[in-house]
């Protein structure tokens, strides 16, 4: 949470009736257990009111302890949005702040920005790289690039392009190493994926690939398995491995010939997971983000495999 000046007693309190926990609540707060002791004997004095039953083992709110502490969690939501909102006003017309995950942003947008840039010479952009979910209406960011589901409730949502999962490799392999002909070519080649999965839906990997190749024997107990995609393709950048990656990722690396496709079938990533951009329903009006979602959707359908 925000940490806004002159309210260190509502979190002491908001963070004591969440937990219902004094240690724990002087954790979260780095603060001592004895600290939020004192704020919450200071609150209860102020206020006139007892906000907790305390026994030997167990805490919990009293009525009214209750009452003020749902009213608290609205104050402190209340303020958190507003001192986001007033800190984005400080920033000025011009600057537009944009999370975007680490692969995105080096597969794809950084490789696009200076079109951006020649078309928009006023807007300055500042980028969040971090593959942490950022809050819009608290952060200090204005637009978001996320890879999910594309439910956000209270946010505008754009979907940027279908995700395609294709075969690739160094183009030295392709030259020098063993023929790919076929699909069953490949049993003589290191192969790589990474291994993804979310609300029952798991990223495209070479078991898959292979059925729909018409291989049905494949064993995948050999296959390297990467936890990122950035490794997966370092692999096949380096002719190590023939990875599969996203078609969007690697877009540039196959124009400018770091990577090559020894085959042209694709899997598509089940539709409801893609990247979208995202941003608060309130700021649609915005005319840094219609320019900047303009020119990135503008970019997005340009990625086609």
């Amino acid at each position: 949470m925000l940490r806004i000046p002159g309210t260190r007693a509502l979190q002491a309190f908001e963070a004591a009736g969440r937990h219902l926990n004094f240690t724990r609540a002087a954790n979260e707060l780095h603060l001592t257990p004895a600290a939020i002791s004192h704020q919450i004997k200071e609150f209860e004095d102020q206020l006139g009111v007892e906000l907790f039953h305390r026994t030997s083992r167990t805490m919990r709110l009293t009525a009214s302890g209750e009452v003020l502490y749902e009213a608290t969690i609205e104050a402190l939501a209340g303020l958190t949005h507003a001192v986001s909102r007033a800190r984005k006003l400080t920033r000025g017309s011009s600057l537009l702040k944009v999370t975007v995950p680490a692969e995105f942003a080096a597969k794809w947008l950084m490789r696009r920005i200076d079109g951006f840039k020649l078309a928009w010479p006023d807007i300055e952009l500042r980028f969040d790289i971090s593959n942490e979910m950022r809050d819009l209406e608290v952060d200090d960011v204005d637009v978001a690039i996320r890879f999910g589901s594309g439910k956000y409730p209270g946010l505008h949502v754009d979907r940027l392009f279908d995700n395609v999962v294709i075969p690739v490799c160094s183009p030295r392999l392709l030259k020098s190493g063993p023929p790919m002909t076929g699909p069953r070519d490949l049993f003589r080649h290191t192969l790589a994926h990474i291994e993804w999965s979310r609300q029952g839906v798991t990223w495209p990997n070479w078991r898959m690939w292979m059925a729909a190749a018409g291989v049905d024997d494949f064993d995948d107990s050999r296959t390297l398995v990467f936890n990122t995609s950035n490794d997966a393709l370092q692999a096949a950048i380096d002719g190590s491995a023939v990875t599969l990656a996203d078609f969007a990722m690697v877009a540039n690396d196959l124009s400018e010939g770091r990577l090559v496709r020894p085959f042209e079938l694709g899997i598509k990533v089940a539709r409801e997971f893609a990247y979208f951009l995202v941003y608060p329903e309130s700021m649609a009006d915005d005319p840094r983000i219609i320019a900047f979602r303009t020119w990135i959707l503008e970019e997005a359908a340009k990625t086609l495999v």
